[in-house]
């Protein structure tokens, strides 16, 4: 077997000694690479942020920030990873080293303090810096001033998953909105004309765990039919917490991130099928709002620097009643293709939660794809209610998809989180709706039912009370931004 390896800074780097549930942060700060921080542990702070290329949507090769604290390293053998320290261009004959632009503008514009966090702004500024289709505008061009994306393009949700306790956010703003294009000369720039590392099949074991990645889905599901105890991973979004948090440790972990078979995004005749391994920002740039309630989900879904990893399998595998997509996706009738070695099934999203963090998925199965039919509902919108506006767990969640002929609702479809031990479909609801004109009236009526939908509990989130009362007020929201689109 050949030695897992990951090239850092330009620099073949041997994983071993380091267990297979040893992160990237961890694998890099033992290696001297210490501007890599952790500070929360859980991809909720930004400290750890590191560069990894990834094959890219309108490049071969793009650079994306991922959350260093969460990736295990091995998951990374064979990959290329960029940290703060590899940004710079070394002197020449002992002269100090030449600041990268990202770093020149943070520095000259007093965008560190402490510096804790800085090197973490540093690489998610820098994924942002390096996006192909990042092009700068006149302000005449932009029409209305735009307080999230600046006059160079540059897109200020990239930075949504990074914190700074104590120099602010403006002058970093000042200098994310800063920086230019690439030079014609930067070697990382250049990079990306390159095909990204492909997937290397991995089999690394250190005392009692190993972490696996095989080749092709024939072998994943083969794994899982022969070890039921494997574990599956993709971006490690929620695995890492777990690994940090409450020291998970398991015998064997199976990385199905980079398959094949699970990184396809296909648009049949009757339905659209999106693979379970194609991450969150990967879906959003390449349907480019070509699907509204997935558009209006994604920049509610964590953070870029989750999104860069997280995938839709991801977060319907592990079953939480809070996860963000499944409601969405209830609400647009998907479906999912669960894969074992005996073959293929498709399960409707509806009837594939059956418990809290239980599902119909069998051990020895894992989730190939989601379908979603088409064509796709009239009149859609998600509503996240929250404590933050960004990078933050649901206190409820409520997705719509409403078809409306003629002013008569012919189908409704409505998925909520955070209400019940699973995300579920509001069949009492949907039932209060269709066949009924779309007035105020019916709303009004069905946001009562709506109301009385689940069994929601009180915790330091938010009251049963004040979920159930939210799940009204959607509603009636729905209710009014169709008829202001009408209007207008």
């Amino acid at each position: 077997m050949v030695s897992a390896r990951i090239t850092v800074n330009g620099k073949e780097t041997p994983i071993a000694p380091d267990a297979p549930h040893t992160t990237v942060l961890d694998f890099l700060r033992e290696r001297g690479l210490t501007g890599t921080k952790e500070g929360c542990a859980e991809g909720e702070c930004g400290a750890c942020s590191v560069l990894v290329a990834r094959p890219g949507v309108n490049k071969p090769t793009d650079w994306v920030a991922v959350n260093a604290c969460l990736v295990p390293a091995a998951a990374l053998d064979g990959q290329e990873v960029v940290t703060a320290e590899g940004l710079a261009t070394p002197g020449a004959d002992g002269t100090p080293a030449t600041l990268h632009p990202v770093q020149e503008e943070m520095a000259v514009r007093g965008g560190s303090q402490c510096g804790y966090c800085t090197p973490g702004f540093i690489c998610s500024m820098a994924s942002e810096y390096y996006r192909p289709d990042r092009c700068s505008h006149d302000a005449s061009e932009a029409g209305e001033a735009d307080a999230e994306h600046g006059p160079n393009g540059f897109d200020l949700h990239s930075l949504s998953g990074n914190l700074c306790r104590c120099t602010g956010y403006r002058p970093i703003r000042d200098a994310a909105y800063a920086v230019g294009e690439p030079a014609e000369d930067d070697p990382l720039a250049q990079r990306r004309e390159q095909a990204a590392p492909e997937p290397v099949a991995t089999s690394y074991t250190q005392g009692d765990s190993t972490f696996l990645r095989p080749a092709t889905l024939e072998e994943a599901v083969q794994i899982l039919r022969d070890r039921p105890e494997a574990v599956l991973v993709a971006g490690s979004t929620d695995y890492g917490v777990e690994v940090n948090i409450r020291s998970r440790r398991d015998t064997c972990v199976v990385a199905i991130d980079r398959l094949p078979e699970l990184r396809e995004l296909r648009v049949e005749s009757e339905y659209l099928e999106i693979g379970a391994a194609v991450t969150l920002t990967e879906i959003e740039r390449r349907l480019d709002g070509t699907v509204p309630l997935l558009a209006e989900l994604f920049p509610q879904f964590a953070s870029r620097l989750i999104r860069n990893s997280a995938t839709l399998g991801g977060n319907l595998g592990t079953g939480s009643p809070i996860g963000d997509s499944p409601p969405v996706l209830l609400a647009l009738d998907a479906s999912l293709v669960l894969a074992s070695a005996d073959g293929e099934r498709v399960v409707p999203l509806a009837d594939y939660f059956t418990g809290y963090r239980q599902s119909v998925r069998r051990p020895d199965e894992l989730i190939r794809a989601v379908r979603i039919p088409t064509p796709l509902s009239q009149v859609t919108a998600f509503h996240k209610i929250a404590k933050r506006r960004f990078d933050d767990i649901s206190s409820v969640a409520v997705a719509f998809a409403v078809d409306i002929e003629g002013g008569i609702v012919r189908k409704a479809r409505i998925g909520l989180g955070g209400i019940a031990a699973t995300p579920i479909r509001s069949l009492a609801t949907e039932a209060a709706l269709e066949g009924k004109p779309w007035t105020q009236e019916t709303v009004d009526a069905a946001a009562r039912v709506l109301r009385g939908e689940g069994t929601p509990m009180s915790d330091h989130r938010a009251s049963s009370l004040y979920r159930s009362a939210m799940l009204g007020t959607s509603l009636k929201k729905l209710y009014a931004q169709t008829t202001e689109a009408v209007s207008s």
